[in-house]
């Protein structure tokens, strides 16, 4: 029964307390928080905090009623009813303030939030967040300059860490900042690859998700740049689609080569 009323919401300590004077037609401070195992002054806060819920009720002795001060006040629990007429009473209050709650929380949400991160360290901590992302994620990237930051050692980190996550990537790169054989479409490492044409050459990376795009920088300027913004991604992703759409397959290679 204490772990119902914990679930219910009380604090352990009120829970026992309560439990020690409802078993009771009347107790003391002192005697039900003996038997709820607390000190007396605990006791004493315990008893102002259910009494405040209306769970508990002060009455008077017939002795200090007749004048004797030294008399001890008895706590009598109330109706347990009250537990379900107070979660009534916050169901009301609930129910009034959760939608102008979400209605700020949408608010927030479609603002659109925008983080520069500076440096190699900052670059490695814009990529890494895209695990996090729903699969799949689109990708505009320049080989050569990831290879130089953040690096080959956080590529492959980066690349176990979305093949443990089973997380598809769909990615454009351009042949003159490409690798040679390097990270070809691949089933193992949930990539596929296109080349874009000729023209288009990319020095700086980007990733689009769902709601966020990442833009990585070369080491040139060495800066990434994350923006959440549900328009702003709806728009990059579209553009890369058209892109998708006039590049070329690359090779597949599904040797079990860390890079393929």
């Amino acid at each position: 029964m204490w772990k119902e009323l914990v679930e219910a919401g009380l604090d352990p300590k009120d829970a026992h307390f309560y439990l020690a004077v409802l078993r009771r037609s009347r107790a003391t401070v002192a005697e039900a928080a003996r038997e709820a195992n607390v000190s007396r002054t605990s006791g004493y806060d315990i008893a102002r905090r259910l009494h405040s819920r209306g769970l508990l009720a002060w009455v008077e002795s017939e002795s200090r009623e007749t004048g004797d001060s030294r008399a001890p006040s008895y706590l009598v629990a109330s109706d347990p009813i009250q537990l379900m007429d107070e979660w009534e009473r916050r169901k009301r209050v609930l129910d009034d303030v959760v939608p102008q709650l979400r209605a700020v929380f949408s608010e927030n949400r479609a603002r659109p939030k925008v983080r520069y991160l500076e440096g190699v360290s900052g670059i490695q901590t814009a990529l890494f967040e895209t695990l996090n992302w729903e699969s799949p994620i689109c990708g505009i990237l320049s080989m050569r300059d990831l290879m130089t930051v953040p690096g080959e050692a956080a590529m492959d980190e980066y690349i176990a860490g979305r093949r443990e996550r089973n997380l598809l990537l769909r990615v454009v790169r351009t042949r003159d900042h490409d690798l040679p054989n390097g990270w070809l479409t691949s089933t193992r490492d949930f990539r596929v690859v296109k080349h874009a044409p000729a023209a288009y050459s990319f020095t700086m990376t980007a990733f689009i998700g769902s709601r966020e795009v990442v833009s990585l920088s070369s080491a040139n300027e060495a800066f990434a740049m994350v923006i959440e913004s549900q328009e702003y991604a709806d728009m990059q992703r579209n553009f890369f689609e058209v892109l998708w759409s006039v590049s070329t397959d690359a090779a597949i290679d599904d040797s079990g080569s860390p890079r393929a």
